[in-house]
């Protein structure tokens, strides 16, 4: 994953204590660089202490910012002292750029509020926001007003600005692919392509049967094909998968592969139920897992706006996520559910995972142009949950988002499945159901229910219902 790049305005006023400044300009670089972060900031040559105070200052910042335009994914603004509102908020304006920005004023000290010593940064990031706010420049805050920059506190702060900045780029201009028709009976997963296009979302389409056609113009002894089959095999223990479909889905996988890195996608949503069954023979499950595993998210049944929602929780954790049904409650618990696929999940979710071949489908189609879907049960894990859906009658896009905890509850069952725990579920159910959201729900293995909150919220305009 690409590293983020934050763009850092040390704040100062002039009859503020000029030191503050320098230290914290310190302060902020020495943690980015720690925690693993690149930035741009002012030199110490440049202007005082490299910090922002002037008109003169906010243009020799905007200049730089400008300049490094291509690598920047957010903005930092650090207050050591009370800063200059008017220097902070023309720097913003003057570099052109449209990225998230966090304010963060540091704290004073109870015992240190000397001239010497007194920051007065609780009152001036008050002005601050109040002058971004009146150029409508949106922003975000850190939980508490103030916050030491050296404390674990600002250091969950900035892992969730970056999600936020990772989301708001990497949504912006992406490029998702949808393979093959919606599933007839499907009409949960229908969606608009101009709502997401509103958005700077593309999808790039194409029919199944141009997919199978190149398919079925590749040779078993292809090394592009060789290769493929034997990424499958070191993915996924197969010894009960005959040979066959294990050549039919590196084929397949192949030229997948090609159209992706042909069309520049970020992620895939592909026909299955059940005509790669009936007319192909085999479930691409396996394959699918493969690229989300490799964060590459791919749906099921053309599921785009979901596959939308997998991809936003990939950019908030950096982490493979799933695509599931809300399939089952568990038992008489108001707040546990069955989340369930055939599956693609990546194999990351599983405790252990092996191929085989899919249940449900076999009943219609036979087994044996069934193999291909990956099962095992969910390890016990913290999760976040997200669906994204394009509300057609009202012209805007929809979101929730909340957090759980997949459990060891007892379940016996088949597919990829796991029990999670989620508080107030009962609430989440009928504020689905009352929306009329999907019956899918993209699932990811981490805590970032609150920057992905903040960045379709309040930096892509969406409407998003944040469950607690």
């Amino acid at each position: 994953m690409k590293k983020t790049t934050f763009a850092v305005i040390v704040g100062n006023r002039g009859f503020f204590p000029d030191a503050l400044a320098k230290q914290g300009r310190k302060d902020i670089l020495d943690l980015l660089k720690k925690t693993g972060f690149d930035s741009v900031a002012l030199s110490m040559q440049q202007t005082k202490y490299g910090a922002v105070e002037t008109y003169d200052d906010a243009k020799k910042c905007a200049e730089l910012f400008a300049q490094n335009s291509d690598k920047i994914d957010g903005i930092i603004v650090t207050l050591p002292n009370f800063g200059d509102e008017k220097g902070v908020a023309e720097t913003i304006k003057r570099s052109g750029l449209n990225v998230p920005i966090l304010i963060h004023a540091e704290a004073d000290t109870q015992n240190k509020m000397t001239l010497a010593n007194r920051r007065d940064s609780f009152c001036g990031k008050i002005s601050v926001c109040n002058n971004l706010r009146q150029a409508g420049i949106p922003y975000s805050l850190t939980l508490s007003h103030t916050v030491k920059l050296n404390s674990a506190e600002f250091k969950r702060e900035l892992d969730d600005f970056a999600s936020v900045c990772r989301i708001v780029r990497g949504l912006k201009n992406v490029r998702y692919g949808a393979i093959g028709a919606r599933t007839g009976a499907f009409n949960t997963v229908r969606y608009s392509e101009k709502i997401l296009e509103l958005s700077g979302i593309a999808i790039e389409t194409i029919d199944l049967s141009e997919i199978l056609g190149m398919v079925d113009r590749l040779a078993d002894s292809d090394k592009a094909v060789k290769a493929k089959l034997d990424s499958i095999r070191k993915y996924i223990p197969i010894k009960k998968i005959p040979a066959e479909p294990l050549m039919k889905m590196a084929k397949f996988g192949h030229v997948i592969d090609r159209w992706v890195a042909d069309n520049d996608l970020a992620g895939t949503a592909i026909q299955c139920w059940t005509s790669l069954e009936e007319f192909f023979g085999i479930v691409p499950c396996t394959l699918m897992s493969m690229m989300s595993e490799s964060l590459m998210p791919s749906a099921c049944e053309v599921d785009i706006t979901g596959l939308l929602a997998m991809h936003i929780l990939q950019l908030a954790s950096g982490t493979p996520s799933a695509l599931l049904d809300w399939n089952n409650n568990y038992a008489d618990d108001p707040d546990k559910c069955v989340l369930f696929h055939c599956s693609n999940l990546p194999k990351s979710f599983f405790k252990s995972s092996a191929m085989d071949y899919q249940a449900i489908i076999a009943g219609s189609v036979g087994k044996k142009n069934t193999y291909g879907t990956v099962v095992g049960r969910i390890a016990p894990n913290k999760a976040t949950f997200c669906r994204t859906t394009t509300d057609d009658a009202s012209g805007v896009i929809s979101a929730y988002v909340g957090q759980g905890q997949f459990t060891n509850d007892k379940l016996d069952t088949f597919g990829g499945y796991g029990v999670m725990r989620i508080q107030n579920l009962q609430d989440l159910m009928q504020y689905i159901c009352t929306m009329g959201f999907e019956h899918h729900v993209a699932v990811n293995i981490s805590q970032k229910a609150d920057p992905i909150t903040e960045a379709l919220g309040n930096y892509m305009g969406w409407e998003i219902y944040r469950h607690e």
